[in-house]
């Protein structure tokens, strides 16, 4: 039997070389991929401004939706300024025999710069983002071009601690708060306004009616969130007024290294490396196989 020449011999060693020289470095890239999400997920904290430690202090923001709701606590002013037509966010907690209260003053841009009448409303849904009824208040409101602040407000039904499936009674957890200009003339948008609110919540039975629910509607806040097949998210304590607990705080963004980067990338790259090497230490066996059996 021939033996192979020496330059096939010479370039499958030089090809069994460069694989052996960059397996270590597919191990590293492997490596790194398994510990850059825990890093990113551990590092992950609630914004401080969203916790609601101080709810002395008055609140200057707004969310534009749902997901980006600023959390409110009950007795806490809300001042802040905003241009007519943004739809404004902000959230609180409510627990079992409470009876809140929504009171709106929003200050109007001038009159000299307005073009006619406009119809303001507030609206108040519920963990699971159910528009709930107002018992009193003026739930909806039309300012004359002539008026430069206009009120409105919406008391909530009590708190339940417990609820039919099919009925849209207020149950324990969160609730968002909006306030939108819903009709006015197209050239008024755009102008500066300011709105004043305040929440307040008054006390009462927790079980007017006995029962008890397992958890408060607390919906998942992170945008982008998922959450595995069959799991629950955790439940977040309902904030009673002065405790300075926050309903839903949404987590503040990785700002780390790895924060633009997935799993899925290192492993793409550790499995074209690893192709690339099968693929030249093959080439290089079957290049020259006639030479191993003539």
């Amino acid at each position: 039997m021939r033996t192979a020449p020496r330059s096939t011999r010479t370039t499958t060693a030089r090809a069994v070389a460069t694989a052996a020289a960059l397996l270590p470095l597919t191990g590293a890239a492997l490596l790194l991929a398994a510990s850059a999400t825990p890093a990113a997920a551990d590092s992950a904290s609630p914004s401080p401004s969203d916790t609601g430690a101080s709810s002395t202090a008055p609140v200057t923001r707004a969310g534009t939706s749902f997901l980006t709701a600023t959390t409110v606590q009950p007795g806490q002013q809300v001042q802040l300024s905003a241009s007519t037509g943004d739809y404004l966010y902000w959230s609180f907690a409510a627990s079992a025999g409470q009876t809140d209260s929504v009171a709106v003053t929003v200050t109007l841009p001038p009159s000299a710069n307005r073009h006619g009448a406009a119809t303001w409303t507030v609206d108040v849904f519920d963990g699971l983002r159910r528009r709930q009824a107002c018992t009193t208040g003026a739930q909806t409101a039309t300012a004359a071009a002539e008026d430069t602040t206009l009120a409105l407000g919406c008391t909530l039904r009590q708190v339940r601690s417990w609820a039919e499936p099919w009925s849209g009674d207020p149950l324990p957890g969160t609730y968002y708060v909006r306030l939108s200009v819903t009709d006015l003339p197209e050239t008024d948008l755009g102008l500066p306004m300011q709105a004043d609110m305040h929440i307040t919540a008054k006390g009462g039975d927790a079980e007017p009616e006995g029962g008890d629910l397992k958890a408060p509607l607390v919906p998942a806040v992170n945008a982008g969130a998922t959450l595995a097949p069959g799991e629950v998210p955790s439940p977040v304590p309902s904030a009673s007024p002065g405790s300075g607990t926050s309903a839903a705080a949404p987590a503040e963004e990785d700002d780390g290294w790895f924060s633009g980067l997935s799993t899925r990338w290192f492993w793409t790259a550790g499995g074209g490396v690893l192709a690339a090497l099968l693929g030249v230490a093959g080439y290089s066996f079957a290049r020259h196989r006639h030479h191993w059996f003539s």
